[in-house]
């Protein structure tokens, strides 16, 4: 994998306090983002840049462990196993590793990652670095199970998405990370979901809400009304004397359940009753003649 200077991608110096990396982080988000640079593919690379700089510098652990061991960081347990296991190597091979200078550490990693400890019958084999990647999709695309390609680092991988993913959840590809060192096992892969939502539905797991206009007349004597669904048109009843703001529930209208075939949630409608405009003057009439009554 590709080294990058998470300082770098920031525009912050090495010593940079984290109040600093927060207010980088925001800043370059804001600029990149892709709402505000649809189907620019660079700015979409440096937002995943971005958002990746700052998952590691924000934390204080994985900073340190990062300011340490660059690109390497997320082996720094091994690494500092590995240097232990070294430095009382003269009991079991022979060679003591002695601390304290830059030539020294130089070393320790060479043996790693060139040949194995000396003294020692095979090299350490180190697992590959997990990858983290974030896929965009809107509500439509995850309302259905579907294939899609994707490029990491060069390769392409096909995936399965299931229909019902949420925004935010993450996945994992096994196996598709970074290469082992040493004949190590490779890295995972590790997809988080961005969906965006145009539509005129609310999604909350599986459940969908939507709010729709119905006319005063209809909601006085009641009648019929069509409504848009993610699956189609359906035609309600609206009963008599409906008031605004009634909610209605439409079982199994709502999104998919996430790796459950054939199981939706439900959809549910709120009226608002619409109050007409702009009356002719016989409309006015009927109306002060209706007022009459005290309704």
């Amino acid at each position: 994998m590709e080294f990058i200077d998470y300082y770098a991608v920031l525009g912050l110096k090495k010593n940079a306090p984290a109040a600093d990396i927060k207010k980088a982080y925001r800043k370059m988000a804001r600029k990149y983002h892709p709402d505000v640079n649809p189907n620019d593919a660079e700015a979409e690379r440096k937002f995943k840049q971005v958002n990746e700089a700052n998952e590691v510098l924000s934390d204080s652990e994985k900073r340190k462990k990062y300011d340490k061991y660059g690109k390497d960081w997320q082996h720094a347990e091994e690494f500092e196993k590995a240097r232990k296991t070294r430095s009382t190597g003269d009991r079991f091979g022979g060679y003591t590793y002695s601390s304290g200078t830059s030539d020294d550490f130089s070393d320790f990693f060479e043996s790693m990652f060139g040949g194995g400890f000396r003294g020692q019958g095979r090299p350490t084999q180190f697992r590959g670095q997990d990858y983290n990647a974030e896929l965009q999709l809107d509500l439509m695309a995850a309302y259905t199970t579907h294939k899609q390609t994707l490029t990491i680092n060069g390769k392409n991988i096909r995936i399965t998405i299931p229909a019902g993913i949420e925004d935010g959840q993450t996945i994992k590809i096994n196996g598709h990370g970074g290469p082992g060192m040493n004949g190590g096992p490779n890295g995972d892969l590790y997809i988080t979901f961005s969906i965006s939502n145009k539509t005129a539905f609310k999604r909350e797991g599986a459940n969908l809400y939507k709010t729709i206009e119905v006319p005063l007349t209809t909601a006085i004597l009641g009648g019929k009304i069509t409504i848009e669904t993610l699956s189609g048109k359906v035609k309600l009843t609206v009963k008599p004397e409906t008031q605004n703001g009634a909610k209605v529930k439409l079982k199994g209208k709502g999104f998919p359940k996430y790796k459950q075939e054939g199981q939706y949630g439900d959809l549910f409608i709120t009226y608002q009753v619409k109050i007409p405009s702009k009356l002719t003057m016989e409309q006015k009439q009927l109306f002060e003649e209706l007022k009459q009554t005290n309704l």
